[in-house]
């Protein structure tokens, strides 16, 4: 039988991301026109949410250099860990009611060419924004002949955990808001991870930093994010993509799949909605629970609604939460048997960065497939007419059938040492409690790292072409 190129190019070209650059990792947070008196201020810009806040901030500011035409700059804050409040998404079995000061609202974006301490310098104003209940946001700004940008509200916001800035002069698109439910809410971002989803992207693909904007709400079901809609596109249609971790909360009690097809039209209308702001949705399919432990398991029908959803829309292929879980029920919490445990939140992390590593590769090959020939009529080939992806057969699918593995290096303590398994050609660092590098060296494979430390809690860093992996060990 005749054989034809897979013609993957042409779904690569409608996916591939193209990279916005960090530009605000390692760069100090200023608060009222001076370095934030953090004992390490950097931790508010090194895209690592860790518990460090700036307890009360109404006037910060970042320099992020010259150079730049245009910005998306993010923040987060902490109120009671849902994204947003009941006012703007209702939650049916859950109150969120943070207080005012829980998220930044009305406020004013500035940015300035002379500037010397966030404060000082002349300032143009490039955006104003009024009420917004959200936790997580981000905006873009136009940053021509600038170098700082500052946020300057009517009133302080509290618990100010991170603050971002990336580069999109060239159009970037590497901008995820990642909705869901209190699964989301746990496991993207209130549990500390060693390395989430954007580092784990970063050090596979360098050119790349994904714009992490975390949107979780507990308790919440798809009559409640139908009801919010406006909100979300509102305060998150500006990115392009929606990573959506939904339906535990609709299947929950469900033992015959009577409430399925509601789910699945309220589905339908959610990704109608984000295509409409020219956000590309992608869905997991809803994690699994230990049902030695919650007494119940997700009804099939979800799934295969979920799987329905992503063929008939074209959507690139999302986690596979309930295969892993299923697998790993030790993962989940052992109180309820539903929510994410800390392993279980790093697992989703990275869950999430192998079931998109094939838009980075498309991005890194430049839109180009790599993936021989199949046989014609098999029913594998792409069918993509005038270069448009609307009658293209197995193109998000085919992207996704690409494999990717992410390998997390094992650090463990022997005694006063520190070892390090599973790591590559890899450096290592260790920090103590105070910042302070106690060790350094590389690695290839087993290694011990350290020998003789005193009792302490220390900070592991491993980084590589492929890892970017941190981990906090205890010498006792």
């Amino acid at each position: 039988m005749k054989k034809m190129m897979f013609g993957l190019a042409a779904a690569v070209a409608a996916f591939a991301i193209t990279p916005n650059p960090n530009l605000s990792i390692g760069k100090n947070l200023y608060v009222d026109g001076a370095v934030n008196s953090n004992w390490k201020p950097e931790v508010f810009t090194d895209g690592h949410l860790d518990f460090n806040q700036v307890a009360s901030a109404s006037d910060f500011a970042l320099n992020v250099g010259e150079g730049p035409t245009k910005l998306f700059i993010t923040w987060e804050t902490r109120g009671d860990e849902a994204w947003i409040g009941d006012q703007y998404v209702h939650a049916a079995s859950c109150q969120h009611n943070p207080k005012a000061d829980a998220s930044l609202q009305n406020f004013k974006v500035m940015t300035s060419a002379n500037s010397t301490n966030g404060a000082d310098g002349d300032w143009e104003t490039v955006a104003e924004v009024g009420e917004s209940g959200a936790m997580s946001r981000g905006l873009a700004i136009d940053f021509a002949g600038k170098s700082w940008f500052r946020i300057v509200a009517d009133s302080p916001v509290s618990n100010l955990e991170e603050v971002g800035a990336y580069d999109m002069s060239k159009g970037g698109d590497d901008t995820w808001f990642f909705m869901g439910t209190s699964i989301s809410q746990m496991g993207i971002k209130s549990i500390e991870v060693d390395s989430n989803f954007a580092q784990l992207i970063h050090a596979r693909y360098p050119d790349y930093y994904p714009v992490m904007l975390r949107g979780g709400i507990g308790c919440v079901n798809t009559d409640g994010v139908i009801d919010g809609l406006q909100f979300y596109s509102e305060y998150v249609g500006n990115v392009k993509y929606w990573a959506i971790e939904m339906g535990t909360n609709d299947a929950w009690g469900d033992e015959t799949g009577w409430n399925v097809e509601h789910f699945k039209s309220n589905m339908q209308d959610i990704i109608d909605v984000a295509k409409r702001n020219g956000v590309t949705p992608i869905i997991a399919r809803m994690i699994a629970t230990n049902p030695d432990v919650a007494k119940w398991q997700v009804h099939q029908g979800y799934l295969d609604a979920i799987d329905e959803l992503t063929e008939k829309n074209k959507l690139p292929k999302g986690p596979d939460f309930f295969g892993y879980f299923s697998k790993h029920p030790e993962e989940l919490s052992a109180q309820d048997g539903v929510h994410p445990a800390e392993k279980g939140a790093a697992s989703m992390h990275r869950l999430w960065a192998e079931a998109m590593a094939p838009l980075y590769e498309a991005g890194d090959k430049g839109g180009e497939s790599s993936e021989g020939s199949v046989e014609e009529g098999s029913g594998n080939e792409t069918n993509c007419i005038g270069g448009e992806m609307t009658n293209c057969v197995g193109d998000a699918q085919a992207l996704a059938s690409r494999n990717v593995r992410f390998a997390v290096p094992q650090i463990s303590v022997s005694g006063k040492s520190i070892l390090v398994s599973g790591a590559e050609s890899a450096k290592v660092m260790i920090m103590d409690a105070m910042g302070h590098m106690v060790g350094y060296r590389p690695v290839n494979g087993d290694t011990q790292v350290s020998a003789e430390l005193p009792a302490g809690n220390y900070v592991v860093l491993v980084r590589s072409k492929n890892i970017s992996y941190r981990s906090k060990v205890m010498i006792k």
